[in-house]
């Protein structure tokens, strides 16, 4: 999660700093006024660091909170292990063309945990993505690792590793259905309201051929 924090700058503090290097081995502090007066130009000093080098506000990465649903928290923990699964194959396999698939693959499947865990009611929608799709594309794509990392050849290993390659694309298109299809009930009820709002000016001569 990104949050936008305060970041103020050193610099300020650097000039109360030179002023205290200055009053000391150029000038001389022998007396109270001369800690006095040191004390007025630093504090000064500050002021107008701060008025050239303004805070700044920065985005920063910070982790999410945990939910504190036992059942959430889980599928969060479930969500981080298999994106940063996905990634990790994706930094292994050198392939481009499946790095193209396991980029998109690792962004809905994100999309898919992310809604759910804002719609827990949803999960039985994608029990079987959860259970089944998305562990046994994961486990494939391990196979897939072991055998390019070992540098296995053979017309067995390249038959394996070429059908794998090739069902990402299917892969692909499955799993932005599965998310497609979370939001099919948000497609009802605005295509419901506009058919009611459409319906409503209508009646009141607002649409079509103007005021009745």
């Amino acid at each position: 999660m990104k949050v936008m924090k305060r970041e103020r700058s050193p610099w300020p503090v650097y000039f109360i700093a030179l002023v205290w290097i200055f009053a000391t081995f150029a000038v001389g502090i022998h007396t109270i006024w001369g800690y006095l007066a040191a004390a007025i130009v630093s504090a000064a000093a500050y002021f107008i660091g701060r008025a050239i080098f303004p805070d700044r506000q920065v985005e920063t990465e910070v982790p999410d909170p945990e939910p504190a649903n036992p059942e959430l928290a889980a599928l969060k923990k479930d969500r981080d292990r298999d994106v940063g699964e996905i990634r990790r194959l994706n930094d292994n396999i050198e392939d481009e063309e499946i790095s193209a698939h396991l980029d998109h693959i690792e962004q809905v499947t994100g999309k898919i945990y992310d809604y759910v865990l804002e719609h827990p009611e949803k999960k039985t929608l994608v029990h079987r993505f959860l259970d089944y799709y998305l562990p046994t594309t994961i486990k494939l794509l391990n196979q897939y690792d072991r055998m390019d990392s070992l540098g296995l050849a053979g017309d067995n290993v390249n038959a394996a590793k070429e059908k794998i390659g090739s069902m990402l694309a299917t892969v692909s298109v499955a799993f932005d259905k599965q998310l497609d299809s979370l939001f099919q009930d948000d497609y009802m009820d605005v295509s419901a309201e506009i058919t009611v709002l459409e319906q409503m000016m209508a009646q009141e001569g607002l649409t079509g051929g103007g005021m009745q």
